[in-house]
C-alpha cells in the first residue's frame, strides 16, 4: 500500500473543520470535538512507533500486560458516564468488559487463528484492541440505559432488557450493513493490501461474530452484575 502524504492526508481534515465551525457557531460544545480529535491525532502517532516495538517483541509478558492495560482503559473510560465513580463500580466494568473478552480472544487466536506463538504481537494486539473497545462501546451503552430507565420508575427486570436491547443496536445494524451498506475495515484493509476477497470475507465475518459475542456479554454480564448489586442494596 502507498503512504499518504501528510498534505493529502490533511484534506480529510476539511469536513471536521467544518463540523467544528458549526457547532461553535451553534453554541455547543466545541471543546470536547476539538480536543477528542486532537487526541486521536497524538494518540496514533504515539501508538504507531510504539506497536513498531511491540510487534517485534519476544515476550510474552509484555503482550499480558499490555492487555491487562487494554481491559482496564477500556473500563475507566465506560465508567465515565456513570454518575457513581467508585472503585466497586469500576470493578464491575471491568470484569463485564474482561472475562467475556478474554474468552474470545483466547477462542480466536489459539482456535480459530492457530497462531504458532500463542503470544504473536502483530495478531493478539490488534484483535485484543478490536474486542475490548467494542465491549467497551456496548457496556457504556448499557449501563447508560439502564440507569435512565431504572430512574424513570421501571423494575430491575423491565431495564435490564431496554438496556441490553438498545446496547446491542449498533452492533446488530453493522450485521445488516456489512457488505451492502458499508465494507469493514479489516475487509477493506485487506483487500486494500492485495488479499483475495474470499479470503477477506472469511476474516471479517470471524471479526463480526467476534465483536458481536463479545460485546453482547460484555454487557449481559454488567447488567447481571449491576441487578446483584441492586438487589444487595
Amino acid at each position: 500500500m502507498q503512504t499518504i502524504p501528510i498534505l493529502e492526508l490533511s484534506l480529510v481534515f476539511i469536513p471536521t473543520a467544518f463540523l467544528l465551525a458549526i457547532l461553535f457557531r451553534w453554541k455547543l460544545n466545541v471543546f470536547t470535538g476539538l480536543y477528542a480529535n486532537i487526541r486521536m491525532l497524538l494518540q496514533l502517532l504515539l501508538v504507531g512507533y510504539f506497536l513498531t516495538y511491540i510487534f517485534e517483541t519476544k515476550q510474552p509478558l509484555i503482550i499480558v500486560l499490555l492487555i491487562g492495560l487494554m481491559i482496564g482503559v477500556s473500563a475507566w473510560i465506560a465508567l465515565r458516564s456513570f454518575p457513581e465513580k467508585n472503585a466497586k463500580t469500576y470493578f464491575t466494568f471491568l470484569i463485564a468488559i474482561g472475562v467475556p473478552g478474554l474468552i474470545l480472544l483466547a477462542l480466536v487466536t489459539q482456535f480459530v487463528l492457530q497462531m504458532q506463538k500463542w503470544f504473536e504481537p502483530s495478531l493478539v494486539v490488534p484483535i485484543a484492541g478490536m474486542i475490548f473497545a467494542n465491549s467497551m462501546n456496548t457496556v457504556s451503552l448499557a449501563a447508560e440505559r439502564f440507569e435512565s430507565e431504572f430512574k424513570r420508575g421501571e423494575d430491575y427486570v423491565s431495564a435490564r432488557r431496554i438496556a441490553l436491547e438498545a446496547s446491542l443496536i449498533p452492533s446488530i445494524n453493522s450485521l445488516f450493513a456489512v457488505g451492502l451498506v458499508a465494507l469493514p475495515g479489516m475487509m477493506t484493509g485487506q483487500i486494500l493490501s492485495g488479499v483475495d476477497p474470499i479470503i477477506a470475507v472469511r476474516y471479517q465475518i470471524m471479526v463480526m461474530w467476534m465483536t458481536f459475542g463479545s460485546g453482547g456479554l460484555a454487557a449481559v454480564l454488567y447488567l447481571v452484575l449491576r441487578v446483584r448489586t441492586i438487589n444487595k442494596g
